[in-house]
């Protein structure tokens, strides 16, 4: 009697590699794509002419630091109170000043109406206080 081999049953494999192929093929397209599309989201337009066109000034923003023992600092350097009107004060050729005042809440009082006291004598028309919410 004549006997055929035994097959063995092959396990069904999931082959992940190929999967992970195409998921990264997908992710360059949708990246490149992005890239393209969306600067193109924005309106093309013509403005429209003026005889007497106002020209847009740039404000330099400043940051008026004053910690806990009352030192202050500009910009995350430290400054003199005496110092401040002139590091304040815009150069020639530059758009006026944005201060904003950050502090510590444990500083006095006499420490802020130093600083604003500063910015009066710079020329600085207003500033914002940084606060948090309650």
């Amino acid at each position: 009697m004549r006997s055929w081999p035994v097959r063995r049953q092959r396990q069904a494999r999931i082959e992940i590699i190929p999967m992970i192929d195409v998921m990264m093929f997908l992710l360059v397209f949708f990246v490149l794509i992005s890239i393209n599309v969306l600067p193109a989201l924005g309106l093309k337009i013509t403005p429209p002419s003026s005889a007497t066109p106002d020209k847009m000034v740039e404000r330099t923003r400043v940051t008026v630091g004053i910690d806990r023992d009352g030192a202050t600092f500009i910009d995350g350097q430290p400054v003199s109170l005496e110092d401040m009107p002139d590091r304040l004060r815009p150069q020639p050729g530059e758009g006026p000043v944005t201060v904003v005042i950050t502090g510590d809440e444990g500083t006095a009082l006499q420490n802020l109406v130093g600083v604003l006291t500063a910015l009066k004598q710079a020329g600085v028309a207003g500033a914002a206080i940084v606060t948090r919410p309650k």
